[in-house]
């Protein structure tokens, strides 16, 4: 089975050691990887700020990189929703029409591809000590993925898995939205942080890097002693302890 992996800009600006771990656990799993390099950004921060003929390029861009790929799969739960909820509300050309289609069904998550896909749900992992998870909102409420994640970690070796109350609340970033309204966007990070304190855990662990920058650093802010994960990167270190 061979997938074109798209790397997030987060990702691929502040977060690369989560690309090489999707590459490394996919491949660890006997999956052919490539990379096309003529990827650009999705759009979503375009769209997300209104400029939707902006986002409709990008979106074109990424159906004409993609069309041919067997799966396409990324570690992010909010490009992968930006890929299949909207970038058919873009009205991207016509003659795109239907490799749009195509490339939104061939779309995944990295942890629903795992599961879904791979029918994978231990990838042979070990971890001795206490993790959380957070729910991304994107990739709970617009991809509908919540066992999987929990699946592949309850799987680990070792591991002592305590769900944090209200995980699926949102952690405040939303991209601009912690821009445009700080205050609220501090006061649910915050909020956030206190469910992750009562889990007593050494790892929260999420699937989306935005997510991961919001509540790592109101940790650090407050010097709590809880480090963040992405999931791709907690799965292949356990695999590589």
């Amino acid at each position: 089975m061979r997938i074109a992996l798209f790397v997030p800009c987060l990702i691929d600006q502040f977060f690369p050691q989560i690309a090489v771990s999707t590459v490394r656990l996919l491949r660890r799993l006997g999956v052919d990887v490539v990379y096309p390099e003529a990827q650009t950004c999705c759009g979503q921060p375009a769209f997300n700020m209104g400029y939707h003929d902006e986002a409709r390029k990008l979106a074109e861009r990424f159906v004409e990189i993609f069309a041919d790929a067997e799966y396409i799969v990324t570690p992010s739960g909010s490009c992968g929703s930006m890929v299949r909820v909207f970038y058919p509300t873009l009205a991207v050309r016509k003659g795109l029409q239907g490799s749009l289609e195509n490339v939104k069904k061939r779309t995944y998550e990295l942890s629903e591809f795992l599961v879904n896909v791979l029918k994978v749900t231990d990838v042979g992992a070990a971890f001795s000590g206490r993790i959380t998870y957070h729910d991304s909102c994107h990739l709970l409420r617009e991809l509908n993925v919540k066992d999987p994640p929990r699946l592949l970690l309850r799987n680990v070796k070792g591991i002592d898995f305590v769900e944090m109350e209200e995980s699926n609340s949102c952690c405040g970033f939303g991209g601009s939205f912690s821009v445009k309204f700080p205050e609220i966007s501090t006061a649910m990070v915050e909020e956030k942080v206190k469910s992750i304190e009562k889990t007593g855990a050494q790892y929260v662990v999420a699937g989306d890097s935005g997510c991961l920058m919001q509540i790592g650093g109101m940790l650090q802010r407050h010097h709590i002693p809880v480090k963040t994960m992405h999931i791709a990167e907690f799965l292949y270190k356990g695999i590589s302890l």
